[in-house]
C-alpha cells in the first residue's frame, strides 16, 4: 500500500552525530526490558512487544543519534527511559485504547506517580511492566540532580502519562482538537519536555534554577517539543491514524480544520515546524545572553545553558534520522544524513540545502511592511451564543474613568498619548459594564481603573520606547512600575502618570488582602509587563512572530494571568490551588481568553495594520506563515475564534463534571467553578458588544483619532510604530 502522502523536505540544518556506544546500549536494554517483563509477557492476555519489536524499533539507534555525546552508562539509562516510553505508550494503547476504557485507564494512571516521588524512597510495589520500569529507573536517575530538577522531571513525566487521558477522552467521544488545543495539550502529552529534562542529565550539567521558568528557557524547551511532536506526526501518520484510529495528529487536525488535502496538509505541518526551529534559534541568539546578564549567571550556569542548547540541537537532529529509519514509521523517501550507519561527520550539502531551501520562510518573518493600505471590511462572522447583559451602572463608571484618568495626569503627560475626549471615545466602563454586569459601582470602578492602565500603558510604551530601540528605556520603565505593587508597606513616590495609576489600584485592590495574594497578583501584573517588552523587541526587529508564539504571548499581553488571578481572588479560598492548575480549568480558562483575544485582531486589523504599522495581529501572522491573501487569513483567524468557543462550550460541558467528580468537590466548589465559567460567558459577550459598538474601529472613527493613514514603508527604512499605542485594552480584554 502506497503511503498516503510523500514525506516533505524536512528543516534539518544540524548534522546527526552517532554514538560510539551503540551496541552496548543495544545489548543492555534489550537484557533490561526482559528484566522488566516487557518482551513476551502478556498484558491482560495480550502481548505488548515481542524481541522482534524492540529489535525493529531500535530505541538504542534513537538514543545514540539524540545524545551523540553520551558516556557509555549514560546512554544505558537514557536508552531504557526511552523504551520505557514508548513501552508505556503501546501498552496504553492495546489496554486502554483500541477499546476505550476511561475508568481503567485513570486507575492506571493514578498509581504510576507513587513511583516518582520528589522526596523519599518508592514505597509501592509495582504490579505492572510500567511500574516496574519506572521504578528502576526512577531510583537509578534522581540521586544525581537537585530538588528543582527532580521536581520538573516529575511534574513533565506525570504531564505525559495524564494527559494520554485527553487522547483517550477524545478518541472515546470522536472529538478531534483545534490547532491552538491540539499544539498545548500534544506539548505534554507526546513527552518532549521530559526529554528535554534527560538531555540536561546527559550533559552533567542543571539550567540554573534562577532561570530555569524563565520566558527564554521556556521557549527553548516548547519549541524544541513541538519539532519533536510535529516531526513525529508526519512520520507516524500511517500507524496512527489509519490503524490505531488516533486522533491526536497535527496532519489530521489541519487537515479537517483548513480543510485542505492530506498532502497539503503534510506541507503546512512541515512549515509549523521548520517555524518553530527557526524560533528556536532566534530565541537562542537574541534572548538567551540578555537573560544570562540580568540574572547574573555565572560561567558554570552558562556552561549549563550552552550545553542545554547543543543538546536540544542533537536531539533534533537524531530524532529526525531515527525516524527515517526506525521500523516504527513510515519513512519512504525520507532522506537521511547518510546512507552508512554512522552518518555525516560534517556540516555537508545537505544541511546546507536545508538553510537554504527554508530560508524564503525565514526571511517572509522580516519582511512586513508596515502602514499598508487596508479596505475597509466586514464585521466578523463570530458566533456568540450567550445573552449579553450591561450593567446598570454603565454611564456613571464612566464619569468615575474619566475624573481618575485625569487625576493621574494621563491627558497632560508628555508626549501626548490621550485626550479626555479620546479616553471618552474609547468607553472602557462600556466593557467593564458587559464583562461584570453584577458587579456593583465599587467593583466595576477597579475594573475600569485596571483597564485604563493596561490600555495607557500599552499605548504608551510603542510611543516612547517604539520609535527608536529603546529597549533599556523601557526595561527602566518596567522595573519601576514593579516597585509600585509592594506586598507590604507603601509604594514609592510615583514619578509618571503610569506610575500613578498602578500605584493608585494596587492600593485599591490589595487593601486587607494576604501578602501570599498579593504576591500571586503581583506576578500576573509582572508577565503582562514583560510581554510588553516582548512586543517591543519585535517591533524594532520588523519581525512578524511565529504563530504558536504569538498565540501563547498574546494571552499575556492581554492580561489573562491578571484577569483570572482577579477572578479567583473573588472567589476566596473555596477553591484550592491545584484545582486551578487542571486540564480542564485551563482548558475552560484558556479557551475563553484566545475567543476574545482573535476576537479583537479580527476587529482591529485596519486600525493596526494601516494606521499603527502593528506586527502582533493573527491575521498578519497567518498571513505570513501560510503564505495567504488578507481575506483567507481573516476566514483563518475567525474559524480558529469560534473553534476556541466550540472548546469552551464543550470543556464546561463534559470536563467540568468530570472534574467535579474526579476530586469528589463539595457543593461550595463545585459552585464556585460553576461561577467562573458563567462569568467568562458574560466576559466573552461583554467583550464582543464593546468592540461592536465602541467608537475605535469604525472608518470614520480611525479618521477622527489617526488622521490619514501614513504611507506603507519598507521594511528596511528607519522607523519605529507612530500613532497612538499598537494595543489599547490588552488587560482583561486584549484590545490592541
Amino acid at each position: 500500500m502506497p503511503q498516503p502522502f510523500q514525506l516533505p523536505d524536512f528543516y534539518t540544518p544540524y548534522p546527526a552525530r552517532l554514538n560510539p556506544s551503540l551496541e552496548r546500549a543495544r545489548a543492555h536494554t534489550k537484557a533490561w526490558a526482559h528484566e522488566m517483563d516487557m518482551i513476551d509477557v502478556p498484558q491482560h492476555g495480550t502481548v505488548i512487544w515481542t524481541d522482534d519489536d524492540l529489535d525493529s524499533h531500535d530505541y538504542a539507534l534513537l538514543c545514540a543519534y539524540t545524545h551523540p555525546d553520551a558516556s557509555p552508562d549514560d546512554l544505558d539509562l537514557v536508552t531504557d527511559w526511552y523504551v520505557w516510553v514508548f513501552y508505556f505508550d503501546d501498552h496504553f494503547v492495546e489496554l486502554y485504547k483500541r477499546n476505550p476504557d476511561v475508568a481503567g485507564a485513570k486507575a492506571y494512571l493514578d498509581r504510576l506517580p507513587l513511583f516518582m516521588p520528589v522526596d523519599g524512597p518508592i514505597t509501592e510495589e509495582p504490579a505492572n511492566p510500567v511500574e516496574k520500569g519506572l521504578k528502576d529507573l526512577w531510583e537509578r536517575t534522581v540521586p544525581a540532580h537537585s530538588a528543582d530538577w527532580r521536581r520538573r522531571f516529575a511534574d513533565n513525566t506525570e504531564h505525559l502519562l495524564d494527559e494520554s487521558m485527553w487522547e483517550l477522552l477524545n478518541i472515546s467521544e470522536g472529538r478531534l482538537s483545534n490547532p491552538i488545543e491540539y499544539i498545548e495539550m500534544r506539548r505534554k502529552v507526546g513527552g518532549a519536555p521530559w526529554s528535554a529534562n534527560l538531555v540536561e542529565h546527559v550533559t552533567g550539567m542543571e539550567v540554573p534554577a534562577s532561570i530555569a521558568l524563565s520566558r527564554p528557557i521556556g521557549v527553548l524547551r516548547d519549541t524544541f517539543s513541538d519539532a519533536v511532536h510535529l516531526r513525529n506526526d508526519l512520520f507516524s501518520y500511517e500507524r496512527e491514524v489509519l490503524d490505531e484510529g488516533e486522533l491526536s495528529n497535527g496532519v489530521l487536525v489541519l487537515e479537517k480544520f483548513l480543510g485542505i488535502p492530506t498532502q497539503e496538509a503534510a506541507e503546512a505541518v512541515n512549515d509549523l515546524l521548520t517555524s518553530r526551529l527557526h524560533q528556536f534559534e532566534h530565541t537562542a541568539v537574541t534572548e538567551v545572553p540578555p537573560l544570562l546578564d540580568e540574572h547574573g549567571v555565572d560561567p558554570a550556569g552558562r556552561l549549563a545553558v550552552l550545553a542545554y542548547v547543543k543538546g536540544l540541537q542533537d536531539w533534533q537532529s537524531g530524532g529526525h534520522e531515527w525516524h527515517a529509519r526506525s521500523s516504527r514509521y513510515m519513512n519512504e523517501g525520507a532522506v537521511t544524513a547518510s546512507p552508512v550507519l554512522g552518518g555525516p561527520t560534517g556540516l555537508g550539502t545537505s544541511a546546507l540545502r536545508s538553510l537554504v531551501a527554508t530560508a524564503p520562510q525565514r526571511l517572509r518573518g522580516f519582511a512586513h511592511v508596515p502602514f499598508r493600505e487596508v479596505p475597509s471590511l466586514p464585521r466578523p462572522a463570530l458566533e456568540m451564543p450567550f445573552p449579553l447583559r450591561v450593567s446598570p451602572h454603565w454611564k456613571e463608571v464612566l464619569e468615575r474613568g474619566v475624573a481618575w484618568t485625569r487625576e493621574m495626569g494621563a491627558f497632560d503627560d508628555v508626549p501626548r498619548v490621550w485626550t479626555e475626549e479620546r479616553y471618552r471615545d474609547m468607553d472602557l466602563a462600556l466593557c467593564s459594564a458587559g464583562i461584570d454586569p453584577d458587579g456593583t459601582p465599587e467593583e466595576l470602578t477597579t475594573s475600569v481603573m485596571w483597564l485604563t492602565f493596561g490600555t495607557y500603558g500599552d499605548d504608551l510604551y510603542p510611543v516612547v520606547h517604539g520609535r527608536t530601540p529603546d529597549m533599556a528605556g523601557a526595561k527602566a520603565t518596567d522595573a519601576r512600575l514593579r516597585l509600585m505593587m509592594p506586598l507590604e508597606g507603601p509604594a514609592p513616590v510615583a514619578a509618571t502618570p503610569l506610575e500613578r495609576m498602578l500605584a493608585s489600584v494596587w492600593a485599591r485592590t490589595t487593601e486587607g488582602m494576604p501578602v501570599e495574594n498579593r504576591r500571586q497578583l503581583s506576578d500576573a501584573v509582572g508577565v503582562m509587563l514583560d510581554a510588553w517588552l516582548w512586543e517591543l523587541k519585535n517591533q524594532h526587529e520588523n519581525r512578524v512572530p511565529d504563530p504558536v508564539d504569538y498565540v501563547e504571548m498574546r494571552r499575556q499581553t492581554f492580561g489573562s494571568d491578571l484577569t483570572m488571578s482577579l477572578a479567583r481572588l473573588g472567589h476566596g479560598r473555596l477553591v484550592p490551588p491545584e484545582i486551578y492548575r487542571t486540564r480542564a480549568i485551563r482548558n475552560i480558562e484558556n479557551s475563553a481568553i484566545d475567543y476574545a483575544t482573535l476576537l479583537n485582531d479580527l476587529y482591529s486589523y485596519r486600525k493596526e495594520v494601516q494606521y499603527e504599522g502593528e506586527v502582533h495581529n493573527l491575521g498578519v501572522v497567518v498571513e505570513n506563515f501560510l503564505d495567504v491573501d488578507r481575506d483567507r487569513a481573516r476566514a483563518v483567524v475567525t474559524d480558529l475564534a469560534n473553534a476556541r468557543l466550540h472548546q469552551f462550550r464543550h470543556s464546561v460541558a463534559h470536563e467540568l463534571p468530570a472534574l467535579f467528580e474526579e476530586f469528589a468537590l463539595d457543593g461550595e466548589t463545585r459552585a464556585a467553578l460553576t461561577a467562573h465559567a458563567a462569568e467568562l460567558e458574560d466576559w466573552m459577550a461583554g467583550i464582543l458588544n464593546w468592540h461592536e459598538n465602541v467608537v475605535r474601529y469604525h472608518d470614520a472613527d480611525l479618521l477622527k483619532h489617526h488622521g490619514r493613514p501614513r504611507v506603507a514603508l519598507s521594511p528596511t527604512a528607519l522607523r519605529g510604530p507612530t500613532g497612538l499605542g499598537t494595543a489599547s485594552t490588552r488587560l482583561l480584554i486584549g484590545e490592541g
